[in-house]
């Protein structure tokens, strides 16, 4: 009797595991599939009219300070499509939670040598410390109602889902997941995805929200070495 009581509670088990692994994959394709339309390329983005600012998503600075060729490589996307007149303001959103790291002062620093001149054309918001946050924050904090998401392009479909949910209207332009471990990204992402599909109908408050910016005003107030 005690084995097929276990046994039946082994089944049980197993349903579950299968009922919500088969949830988990619907929601996954539902939010690619909702999202996938707004992911454009940088000349279609500089065709959009009034766009408040371009939002770069941090993804990881090296203990020497150097960028992760990930950050690296969606900084240079970011450039190119600020440099065709997309907007003329970027929102540099990462982690500074700790006085030893700080992913946004590292992607500025890489904008300014890369050239961009107007020093105020760059923001930068402290504490992006997921991709909700980061768009919850984009909107309360900043004012944008319109942007331009710069990611992983797997990383994009949720960001623009989030961003819908928030009430912004967003575009996504990718850079290709080239590097290693991407079949573990992409693993990681669908679990992501389904979490986040859940916050956005909650909608609870990031970390930290603060005092209003306005994105069309002057970047450099929101460096914190001025």
């Amino acid at each position: 009797m005690k084995k097929k009581k276990l046994l039946k509670i082994a089944i049980i088990l197993l349903i579950i595991c299968i009922t919500a692994g088969i949830a988990a994959l619907i929601l996954n394709a539902y939010i690619k599939n909702h999202t996938k339309g707004r992911i454009i390329d940088a000349p279609e983005a500089a065709k959009l009219n009034d766009v408040d600012c371009i939002l770069v998503l941090g993804c990881g600075v090296n203990p020497d300070g150097s960028l992760s060729y990930m950050l690296r490589d969606r900084l240079n996307l970011a450039y190119d499509v600020y440099t065709l007149g997309t907007s003329d303001k970027i929102l540099m959103s990462g982690d500074h939670g700790k006085t030893d790291y700080n992913e946004v002062r590292a992607m500025k620093n890489y904008m300014m040598n890369q050239g961009v001149t107007e020093e105020s054309d760059i923001f930068m918001d402290h504490a992006g410390f997921s991709t909700y946050e980061s768009l919850y924050r984009a909107k309360e904090i900043f004012g944008a109602k319109k942007i331009v998401i710069i990611s992983n392009t797997y990383h994009l479909y949720r960001s623009l889902y989030i961003a819908e949910k928030l009430g912004i209207e967003a575009y996504g332009v990718g850079v290709t997941d080239k590097y290693s471990g991407k079949e573990y990204r992409e693993f990681r992402e669908i679990l992501a995805r389904d979490k986040d599909f859940l916050k956005c109908i909650f909608k609870p408050e990031p970390t930290f929200l603060g005092e209003k910016i306005d994105i069309h005003g002057d970047g450099t107030v929101t460096d914190d070495e001025k």
